[in-house]
């Protein structure tokens, strides 16, 4: 079939205006928590203590949370997730408003908002690839819509408002993420309903829980997929870590320049975005992946050997389209050969790895800067993710995508089997 027969359905456009409105919503959060914070306590520790809190349910409940999302129906996760998060908010608003907000109450917060995402996303990851028949194509395209417009709003439009709305009140940005959550699941809960894969759960939810995680493992071109984000976030934290400091004392940026580096890179997100599907059409998926990493590595070594504000700023907007693209291709392929019964585990452990190695990243910036120059964290970073691509670039090779795209085809012609896990033969080649 060619791309213009294939049309993305009703139910998506649903989905992406769901998605969107809780971007906008995130994005407001993301720039008006920490400005909360800082009207509570000066104390960098407290500050750390806050932003961290959303991370810790994808370190602790990562992979269990893909196994309940595995036996429970995902339309109904995401709207339940959804609807509890915009309750949940309601918390310290009502709190800012009588003037007994917290500390403590901001980390439980950010910890529950954390624990509810880690189940909406990973339904909506499962959830996707059954609303669009697992097609690699339409895959793509949807992924990247949802990636181009989370980058719109969380980068872009969500931070701004985040900060005008502050300015009415501590409890007003918390309550307009409150409503975008509600809007989400109003439109979450009117999809089309997917059967679940499997009917009843025999096993113990360790069992199913480790069988998914070791799904991961065994398989070389789903680990060469979970690899990347999780290399990647040790080298992007890295850089995050002293990025600003960069900005100021190498580049001599003041804080509205640096705003508009970081609106560089955002901009390239969305043009990796948009043109993924072109570049996973043209030169096949597992190349596009292995170019994208190539193109990160690149870039962000052109970022450290930078001689003003304009080079990094390009270099930075490259980086963000190689990402951007990356973020498209690679759930797309994750999602189009991943057996429905199996992708909450499978997605929910890649995610896992990832927020795993962000904080490994975050101590090798600080520390090469301090013990070395704060150049030496950007050049550090190019180079792991230059190895990076060289380890798993035979792991993601288009003979070896192309071939488990076949797998999928032929295993979604066939009666589901029961223990699917158990007769797979691990991927050693």
């Amino acid at each position: 079939m060619t791309e213009d027969v294939r049309k993305l359905p009703t139910g998506f456009g649903r989905l992406w205006t769901a998605q969107t409105v809780s971007s906008l919503g995130d994005g407001v959060s993301h720039a008006a928590l920490p400005l909360i914070a800082l009207t509570l306590t000066r104390d960098p520790m407290a500050l750390a203590v806050v932003a961290a809190a959303g991370t810790l349910p994808w370190l602790l409940f990562g992979v269990l949370g893909g196994a309940l999302v595995d036996r429970w129906d995902r339309r109904r996760t995401m709207w339940v997730a959804d609807a509890a998060r915009a309750v949940l908010l309601a918390i310290p608003a009502a709190a800012a408003a009588l003037d007994l907000l917290s500390v403590p109450l901001l980390a439980a917060v950010g910890f529950l908002l954390g624990l509810g995402g880690l189940f909406f996303d990973t339904a909506a990851t499962a959830y996707l690839p059954e609303l669009l028949r697992r097609d690699p194509a339409l895959l793509e395209r949807a992924n990247s819509r949802l990636r181009g417009a989370q980058t719109a709003m969380s980068g872009f439009a969500g931070p701004p408002a985040g900060s005008a709305l502050l300015a009415l009140g501590r409890a007003v940005p918390l309550l307009a993420d409150a409503v975008s959550f509600l809007l989400s699941a109003v439109l979450v809960r009117s999809l089309p309903a997917m059967p679940r894969p499997v009917p009843e759960a025999r096993e113990s939810l360790l069992r199913q829980a480790r069988a998914g995680a070791s799904y991961v493992f065994r398989d070389r071109l789903l680990l060469g997929l979970a690899l990347r984000p999780a290399v990647g976030n040790v080298a992007f934290l890295a850089v995050e870590t002293v990025l600003a400091l960069f900005a100021h004392d190498r580049l001599g940026v003041d804080t509205y320049g640096f705003g508009l580096l970081l609106a560089a890179e955002a901009t390239g997100g969305l043009l990796g975005s948009g043109i993924a599907s072109h570049l996973g059409r043209r030169l096949g998926t597992g190349t596009a992946l292995t170019c994208t990493a190539a193109v990160e590595g690149l870039a962000i070594l052109g970022l450290a050997a930078a001689p003003n504000p304009y080079a990094a700023g390009l270099a930075l907007a490259v980086c963000g389209a190689g990402m951007g693209a990356t973020m498209v291709l690679g759930p797309s392929l994750r999602q189009a050969i991943v057996p429905a019964h199996l992708m909450g585990r499978v997605a929910s452990t890649s995610r896992m790895l990832a927020m795993c190695a962000a904080p490994a990243g975050a101590f090798l910036g600080g520390w090469l800067a301090t013990a070395y120059d704060i150049r030496t964290p950007l050049y550090a970073a190019a180079g792991l993710l230059l190895a990076m691509t060289a380890v798993t670039a035979s792991m993601t090779s288009n003979r070896r995508v192309e071939a488990a795209l076949r797998a999928a085809a032929l295993a979604a012609e066939e009666p589901v089997r029961e223990h699917p896990v158990l007769e797979r033969e691990p991927d050693l080649v």
